[in-house]
């Protein structure tokens, strides 16, 4: 048991205005594995005063200057990395082989893109002749992030905004805080500043609410669902904060009728699994040619059968472990039983935990067949590894059915090169992966629609935390 009851607030460790704790719950056997405290305005308060005064010496700080506080997170981050993923396994069920070869790398990858823009980024050049444009850092950030792929964002958001010159207060999920208390715990050895980060557990209500709607709070940048995204965005907008959301998806796979099947289903199937099907991009869509469908379907659900669900601390790779927790558990086994309901066919899965599990939140990869658009599975986001298989007629309606939703994350595209292309163009997606393909870290990561505002990566995830300022009449640079 992990006990971590502080909060890291002005460059300390210090305990809760009101004693408040809460368990963690390890998802592969749901006993206790952790306890933090859960915080209240007053601890917020305390945290955007400290951030609110940090800022005026860190957003004065210079390229180098920053460049050289990124460079110790990142030494100290590779080092407690095998500590990282253990956490992150623990706390929220992602296979170990998983999280070290990806939950806590991608942590990493995200420090060092924000390290490498601060070599390339230009934040100001010479205008129309006589101007001086001016990119600033946009203020006091708050930060609200999700248990799916915890250190992923956490780290997208904490290292741009550090390069930037904000200061930050950040709430991660109550459900797998662990590795945030291990990543402020990095902060500290770093030498980062007091004030320029901190750190508030706790739920929505508490702190989250609280912290998008404190008015010293400049910006919001928050990933969860579309739900949470618009109480956030109501919150902040009565102080007509920045706001930058990562939402939502229920991303399309349009497989083409002249693809090769065995590649791209069993492909599609085993990305809609990772994580145990809990990523917000996750191909869960997959649309097939009328003429190939039930062939489509029996290499999807051939394919699902074959993935192992393991514990996590001895799944093999490729193997899944449990969902995160109890409410994404009761989530994904009510939408099974309602795609059942609403008569679509189970090809792989189905509700219930797999042979072998009687308890942790472990469920059967699953495969629906017969499933149209307006079905429930087909609309809303499962976040499970359940993957629905629809089929369309021509590329026409296969693109008006990718399009038919009202998320626009990802998207992917299964078939001949330059017709896959083709059809990318038109898809409303963030991100449209042809033919399996995937970016690095500096390519730009977000969605259209109620996927989101805003990207993270890149100069563009850069530019999320910088104002732009007009210095008019600044004269010729020498």
């Amino acid at each position: 048991m992990r006990e971590k009851l502080n909060f890291y607030i002005d460059g300390k460790w210090v305990a809760p205005a009101k004693p408040r704790t809460h368990d963690v719950i390890n998802p592969a056997n749901e006993e206790p594995c952790g306890r933090i405290s859960l915080g209240s305005a007053e601890d917020v308060n305390k945290a955007v005063a400290a951030a609110k005064t940090a800022f005026e010496t860190w957003s004065q700080t210079s390229v180098d200057e920053r460049k050289a506080v990124l460079d110790k997170i990142i030494a100290i981050y590779q080092r407690r990395m095998g500590e990282m993923a253990e956490t992150i396994s623990m706390e929220m069920g992602a296979p170990l082989a998983l999280a070290q070869s990806s939950q806590a790398p991608a942590g990493l990858g995200y420090l060092m893109d924000a390290r490498k823009q601060l070599d390339e980024f230009d934040f100001e050049h010479q205008y129309n002749g006589t101007h001086r444009i001016l990119r600033e850092p946009v203020g006091v950030v708050g930060m609200i992030t999700p248990w799916n792929w915890p250190m992923n964002q956490v780290a997208a958001k904490v290292g741009p905004a550090l390069a930037a010159g904000c200061t930050m207060v950040l709430k991660p999920s109550e459900l797998a805080p662990l590795n945030a208390v291990l990543f402020a715990e990095i902060l500290d050895e770093a030498g980062v500043p007091a004030g320029v980060f901190n750190l508030v557990n706790g739920d929505g209500p508490g702190v989250g609410a609280v912290l998008s709607a404190h008015p010293d709070v400049d910006m919001l940048s928050f990933t969860g669902s579309t739900r949470a995204g618009t109480s956030v965005m109501e919150n902040a907008a009565k102080g007509i904060k920045k706001v930058a959301l990562e939402l939502g998806g229920k991303s399309p796979n349009i497989i083409l009728e002249d693809a090769d099947l065995q590649k791209a289903v069993a492909r599609g199937m085993m990305h809609m699994a990772n994580n145990t099907g809990q990523s917000c991009n996750a191909p869960s869509r997959m649309l097939a040619p009328k003429s190939k469908y039930e062939e489509v379907v029996q290499i999807a659900a051939a394919t699902a059968q074959a993935i192992k669900v393991q514990a996590p601390d001895s799944a093999e790779k490729g193997a899944i472990g449990p969902l995160a927790n109890a409410n994404q558990f009761q989530k994904v086994q009510g939408l099974i039983q309602k795609g059942i309901d609403e008569g679509a066919r189970v090809a792989a899965g189905g509700v219930g935990r797999p042979d072998g599990f009687n308890r942790g939140y472990y469920v059967k990869p699953t495969v629906f067949a017969d499933v149209n658009n307006n079905m429930t599975i087909a609309r809303e986001e499962i976040f499970g590894p359940v993957l629905v298989v629809i089929p369309y007629e021509n590329e026409e309606e296969a693109i008006r059915i990718a399009n038919d939703t009202p998320y626009g994350l990802a998207a992917y595209v299964q078939g001949p090169e330059e017709k896959a292309r083709k059809v990318a163009r038109r898809l409303r997606a963030g991100n449209v992966h042809i033919n399996g393909a995937f970016g690095g870290m500096g390519t730009p990561f977000g969605g259209y629609k109620q996927s989101g505002l805003g990207r993270e990566g890149g100069s563009f995830g850069l530019e999320e935390f910088l104002e732009v300022k007009a210095a008019i009449g600044w004269g010729e640079q020498a």
